[in-house]
């Protein structure tokens, strides 16, 4: 992509995504996502209303008038976002393709989490690790991870989530708030999903599009597996073919649901075409009700 277009779509992305970070999700993120506990910030003179138990005894005793302590949260916390970049991403009939999705909804967390002063790192992964960003804050940096997130070509289409998620363990010492961005076509993952949940905090985004979970009725249709490269005629007129398809689809999806549910892992959809404010609304606030 010539420099000038990759700018522009930046740029483009940075309005969008900025403008909803900062007018909708900064504070829901800093509800959801909190800090490692609360530090000793000050102390101030005693208001009515203000718990008992706050009260500064020593300095109450030196100045014969009661003060409160006052602690605020330390957060100090890394955002890591682990992004599948595998060929079935490059799907997509609405307009835009899953992976355009992914990067809008990646640069939305990265600009919520800077509103909040934490830091955001990205591992990119097919089936292999393709590129790591370690963990930074400020603006610069958030654009440089929106310019890989639209321009990076990948070696891999296939996914391999067990190699990304035991490199996330490797380069992360720190408890980190992680999510997982992926459309899940993997198996046996559940492991370490487990293992990275218990060290961190794991959330998990599933980009999807309604044309992946129906065939439509258009007779012969060659089909491809973008992760294989796999070909084969099918014959979608056929109403057996197509109602396989769909069973098949869904038992993939009911499957990934139960992984992420036994993971103890919290989940949302997000479609192509369609508005993710609300689905990551949701489960922003749903989090934060747990808290």
């Amino acid at each position: 992509m010539e420099t000038s277009e990759l700018l522009k779509r930046v740029r483009k992305i940075e309005i969008k995504t900025r403008g909803l970070s900062n007018q909708i999700f900064s504070g829901e993120y800093h509800s959801a996502f909190k800090g490692r506990g609360m530090t000793f910030s000050e102390v101030r003179e005693y208001m009515p209303g203000d718990p008992i138990r706050s009260i500064d005894w020593n300095v109450t005793a030196r100045l014969n008038e009661p003060y409160v302590k006052v602690f605020e949260e330390e957060r100090e916390i890394t955002l890591m976002l682990i992004i599948d970049i595998s060929g079935s991403e490059n799907f997509g009939s609405n307009s835009q393709l899953k992976r355009d999705l992914i990067t809008e909804v990646a640069a939305v967390l990265a600009f919520s989490a800077t509103q909040n002063n934490d830091k955001v790192g990205v591992i990119l992964f097919t089936d292999k690790v393709e590129k790591f960003i370690p963990p930074k804050k400020g603006k610069t940096h958030i654009l440089r991870i929106i310019r890989e997130l639209i321009d990076f070509t990948p070696e891999g289409k296939g996914t391999d989530i067990n190699e990304a998620l035991r490199f996330f363990s490797n380069v992360t010492k720190k408890r980190s708030i992680a999510f997982l961005i992926s459309d899940l076509l993997d198996a046996d993952y559940k492991k370490s999903l487990q293992i990275a949940n218990k060290r961190n905090d794991m959330v998990t985004l599933i980009p999807r599009d309604k044309a992946e979970d129906q065939l439509p009725e258009l007779g012969l249709i060659p089909m491809q597996d973008s992760e294989t490269g796999q070909r084969m005629w099918v014959d979608s007129s056929n109403r057996k073919v197509r109602d396989e398809y769909a069973k098949a689809r869904k038992v993939h999806q009911l499957k990934a649901e139960d992984v992420l549910k036994k993971s103890g892992v919290d989940f949302t959809d997000i479609y192509t075409g369609q508005s993710y404010v609300k689905p990551l609304m949701q489960l922003f606030k749903q989090r934060g009700a747990k808290r």
